[in-house]
This record gives structure tokens, sequence and C-alpha cells, in this order.
């Protein structure tokens, strides 16, 4: 018997072929409005409760959400398909968190041309107004609830920081790290610089990527080079995760603060068991409700979703202390992510 080999496909190009063929097929495509949802990754905790989110609102308004995501965090080529496929496939609206805050600007620009809206979810474009809105995180804000938290903490003690970032040039990493640095008070760039500052305190800053296991590799190699480091600032709490870890095998987990930025139901829960020592609690869920109804309201009467609309931020502690605004953990637990 004679196999024949079929061609082999990519899983972007079968994305791609088959994305318009579902939405042709379903039977409630023609009388639905299509939204599309674009997220950096589809296994990042966050990203699966903006996703949840944005099918829930999407669900109440009787429109059909079209979901994507990157293989990883900087993979702009995957959302630029992911862009496309939604054309073709109708999208009268496009929420997207993008991985590359320059990469991506053509693309987009590509859709908004088409007469497509599309706004930015939790990390801005580079230009800002590349996107027709931005439902985000104030992530400066959230950086210096953290860093003035963790100052708090640390009291007298000189510092010896390492950095746990995202990627260079990333407006979010950026906002995040130096709103961190202004927060303790050390020398720090202004909210618009997306380069991350490096005063003296900072002995290690290293790319996680958001990553739990990049997070704990970065903390095991800050470690080996300053096994002294006293104060962890991670980008998100998968990464601050990686760096408990790492921080455990060495024996060093009881003496170094971890503050972190996310406000996940198992971060809070990790601020309760000590683990973590502050993060800064975001609402995923309340941007992606906020982009499905500014997508219907497009959808329906032509008006447009414009400037930046901050979503929220809160400091989550076990411990409060003086000066420093936060809200206790195990009551943060009711609210994660903005679950009622």
């Amino acid at each position: 018997m004679r196999i024949l080999a079929l061609p082999r496909f990519s899983t972007q190009r079968l994305i791609a072929l088959a994305l318009p063929l579902l939405v042709a097929c379903s039977p409630k495509a023609d009388d639905k409005p299509v939204i599309g949802l674009i997220t950096k990754t589809a296994s990042n905790p966050f990203f699966v409760k903006m996703k949840e989110g944005a099918e829930q609102a999407a669900a109440a308004q009787g429109a059909t959400l079209i979901a994507a995501a990157g293989r990883s965090d900087g993979d702009n080529a995957g959302q630029v398909t992911a862009i496309e496929n939604l054309m073709a496939a109708g999208a009268k609206a496009i929420l997207i968190s993008a991985s590359d805050s320059k990469a991506i600007v053509p693309a987009i620009k590509k859709a908004r041309d088409a007469g497509i809206l599309v706004i930015a979810l939790d990390s801005p474009t580079d230009p800002v107004d590349a996107t027709d809105a931005l439902f985000a995180t104030d992530n400066y804000k959230a950086g210096q609830l953290i860093g003035q938290y963790a100052k708090a903490r640390l009291g007298a003690t000189p510092a010896r920081i390492a950095t746990l970032d995202l990627i260079p040039g990333h407006p979010t990493g950026a906002q995040r790290h130096n709103g961190f640095l202004s927060g303790f008070g050390l020398p720090s760039y202004e909210k618009a610089r997306n380069e991350l500052a490096q005063p003296p305190e900072v002995v290690c800053m290293t790319d996680a990527m958001g990553d739990q296991a990049k997070g704990q590799t970065a903390m095991e190699n800050c470690l080996q080079a300053h096994p002294d480091i006293n104060v962890v600032y991670t980008v998100n709490e998968p990464s601050a995760a990686g760096a408990f870890t790492a921080l455990k095998n060495a024996g060093k987990e009881k003496g170094v603060l971890i503050v972190s930025v996310d406000g996940s139901c198992r971060g809070v829960q990790h601020v309760v068991d000590g683990t973590l020592t502050a993060t800064a609690q975001q609402y995923p869920l309340r941007m992606a409700e906020l982009g499905v109804e500014a997508a219907m309201t497009f959808i329906r009467s032509a008006k447009k979703a414009s400037g930046y609309v901050d979503t929220g931020v809160q400091l989550i502690a076990k411990d409060s202390v003086a000066g420093v605004a936060s809200l206790g953990a195990e009551k943060a637990l009711g609210v994660c992510w903005g679950d009622k």
C-alpha cells in the first residue's frame, strides 16, 4: 500500500487557513459582530483571565469573540498574523496587548486604515496613539507602590537590589521598573522613558520575560554574582515565583524582600503565605470588559473610544507599614484580578 505524504504546515499557517472557515461555517457568524482579542501569550494567567473577561462581556453584548495569542512574550510575528486573520474574519474591533510595542504598529495601522477600531489593553504601543485608545493599569504607579513598600520594610539597611524585567524597550516593563525605583527613592527615569534606570543599588538587572522558569534562572545567576541581594523586584508574579524558588534552593528565602505586580489569586495567596512580600493588583477583567463595551459602542454607533483609561491598581501586603496605603492580602483574595 502506498502512503501519500501530506504537505506540512506551520501552526500559524493552519490557523490562518482555518480561522476564516470557522467563522464562515458558524451558524451565528453572520448575525453577530466579531471582536478580536490578541494577547501576548495564551498561557500566562493574567491573559487567561483577560480572555475570560472578554468572552463573558462579548456573550453578554451579543458579539462573537475570536481570541488569539503569541507563542511567548516578544512574539510580534504571531500577533501580526493574528491581526491579519482577524481582518480576514471580518472583525470590526480588535483588542490587543502588544508584545513588541513598536514592531506591531504597521499591522495596527493597516487594520485602522481598513476601518477597524483598535484598542490596546494592558500594554501601550509606541507611540501610544498608534491605537485608538488604551485601557490599562498605570504601570508606573504600580511600580511606585511596591517600591515605597519595599523601602519602608527594608528601613535603614543598605539596599542590594535585583530586578527581573520584561524585554528591552517595552513600555510596560520600563514603567514598572522605573516606577519601582522612583517609589524606592532612587534615581530613575520619568514615566515616558522606555529605557531602564540602573542606580548603584541595583546590583543585578536581567530580563526574565515574565516567565517562571526564566525568572528562576535569572535569580540563580544574580545570586551567583551577588549573594548579598536583599530586595528583588519582578515585573510579574510568575517571574517572582521563579525567583523565590531560586532563593529557597539557595537557603536565602527568609532574608530577601520580593515585590511584584499582578494581583492574581495565586499571587495574593503567596503574599498571605509570605512567599511574596507585596504585589500591586491589576484588574484584567475590567480591562477586557471595558474594551468589549467600547468595541460594541463603535460597532453600533461608529463612536470611537479615545485616550487613556486607568483601570486601577492597589498595593497588596500582608503587613501594613506606616505611610504606605495597602489592602490586606486576605481581603484582596476576594477581588483578585477583578473577580467579585
